[in-house]
């Protein structure tokens, strides 16, 4: 059996198309496509993410790559149902915008085209502190 590194071209089983990541065809002769974030997503979403572990409201995250949609969920703690769902889902990229943040209860909060703009519901609001 030859060893799939050493003998395989990189580019023939996972050749990345803007956010979608194509692997190698089934018996079927249909590639299954998977939905991801980019680095710039990440980078935006893991930067929230730094911010509210710093203040001691989240503790851990996962994140999820399906056929329909990229999902980073975020969790109080491990055992439970993520507080907030942060949804990427290509198929309402042109209806009401691909970004989506969703409660515990399953109520869509927020939802947009751009990130950056969805992902303002959850930046701090100042604080008056009492002397």
């Amino acid at each position: 059996m030859a060893d799939f590194a050493d003998d395989a071209d990189p580019e023939q089983f996972a050749a990345e198309t803007g956010n979608v990541v194509q692997f190698p065809a089934a018996k079927e002769g249909k590639a299954p496509e998977i939905v991801s974030f980019n680095r710039r997503e990440l980078d935006q979403i893991l930067r929230i993410y730094g911010n509210k572990v710093a203040d001691g409201e989240w503790r851990d995250y996962a994140i999820d790559m399906l056929k329909d949609r990229a999902v980073f969920s975020v969790f109080k703690r491990a055992a439970e149902v993520p507080l907030y769902r942060i949804e990427k889902n290509p198929k309402f990229a042109r209806k009401q915008g691909a970004w989506s943040i969703v409660s515990a209860s399953g109520q869509i909060l927020k939802r947009g085209h751009e990130l950056q703009a969805v992902l303002r519901i959850f930046e701090s609001k100042p604080r008056l502190y009492q002397v």
